[in-house]
C-alpha cells in the first residue's frame, strides 16, 4: 500500500519502493505503463501518491532513465500521472479528468469507423434512459443552474455567439441531475463525440441553435414539473432532429 510521507502535512504520500517489479521486455516502457496502471486499479497507488524518483524507478525496474521518462509521458497523456517540477516535484498519481476522457474518445471517433449517426444512437440510449432518474433526483439547485445556463445560452444566441460547446454543456448538466457518479462520468467522457455529432448536424442546419435552445428551456421546465413523459418526448424530438441532420450530411458526403 502507499506509504505516508515523513515530511509533515505538506508532503504528499509516497509509493512504497517494493511495489515495482524488474522489467524485462522488448517493449519496456509499455510494461512499465501497464504495471503502474495495475497498481492504480488495485488501489495500491492512489491519487496524490508520489512515485519514486526516476533514478529509483530505474534501479527497481532495471531499465534506463529514457525508458522511465517515456512511460511517464504516456501516463501523463492518459491523465493518470501529473508531472511537477521543483523541490517538491515529481510524478504524482492523479485521477483522469472528464476533459481527458472526452478528448481521448474524440480521437477514437476521428480515427475509427465510428460515425456521427452511431454517436446519436448512443446518445438516444443514454439521454432518454436517464430521464426518470433526472426527474426523480433533480434538486432546486440543479433547476436553478439549468435555468441560468439556458438564459446564458439565449443571450449568446442573440449576440450571435452560441456554440455547439454550449449545447453539449447543457446535456452534460442535465445528466448531472441524475446524481449518479457512473452516469455523470459516462456522459462527461462522451463530450468529444457529442461535440463531433453536434458539429456535423450544424453543417446541415447552421441556425439549429435557435430551436435547440428553446427545446433546452422546455426540457428544464418539464423536469421542474416532474413530468417525465413530456421531458422524454422533447428530448427524443430534439435528438431525432439532430440525427436527421447528420444523416443528410452523411448522404451528401456519399454523393461526392
Amino acid at each position: 500500500m502507499a506509504a505516508t510521507g515523513s515530511g509533515g502535512s505538506a508532503a504528499a504520500p509516497r509509493a512504497d519502493a517494493g511495489l515495482f517489479d524488474v522489467v524485462s521486455s522488448n517493449r519496456m516502457s509499455e510494461v512499465i505503463v501497464e504495471q503502474i496502471r495495475s497498481l492504480i486499479r488495485a488501489d495500491k497507488l492512489r491519487p496524490g501518491d508520489r512515485l519514486p524518483s526516476e533514478r529509483n524507478l530505474c534501479e527497481q525496474m532495471g531499465v534506463s532513465r529514457v525508458t522511465v521518462r517515456e512511460a511517464l509521458r504516456v501516463l501523463e497523456a492518459a491523465g493518470l500521472v501529473a508531472i511537477k517540477v521543483g523541490a517538491r516535484g515529481g510524478a504524482f498519481v492523479t485521477t483522469p479528468s472528464s476533459t481527458t476522457l472526452g478528448a481521448n474518445l474524440a480521437d477514437l471517433v476521428n480515427l475509427s469507423p465510428m460515425t456521427g449517426p452511431e454517436v446519436i444512437e448512443a446518445r438516444q440510449v443514454v439521454e432518454l434512459g436517464i430521464v426518470d432518474l433526472v426527474i426523480d433526483r433533480a434538486t432546486d439547485e440543479d433547476l436553478a443552474e439549468l435555468r441560468e445556463l439556458t438564459a446564458e445560452h439565449q443571450a449568446a444566441l442573440k449576440r450571435g455567439e452560441y456554440s455547439m460547446e454550449m449545447s453539449a454543456a447543457f446535456h452534460i448538466r442535465v445528466a448531472k441531475c441524475a446524481h449518479n457518479a457512473a452516469i455523470e462520468m459516462l456522459v462527461h467522457s462522451f463530450h468529444g463525440p457529442l461535440l463531433m455529432s453536434l458539429r456535423e448536424a450544424q453543417v446541415a442546419a447552421p441556425l439549429m441553435g435557435h430551436r435547440g435552445v428553446n427545446e433546452h428551456r422546455e426540457i428544464v421546465e418539464a423536469i421542474a414539473a416532474r413530468d417525465a413523459e413530456k421531458a422524454r418526448d422533447i428530448m427524443a424530438k430534439h435528438l431525432r432532429r439532430t440525427s436527421q441532420r447528420i444523416a443528410r450530411v452523411q448522404a451528401s458526403r456519399e454523393k461526392d
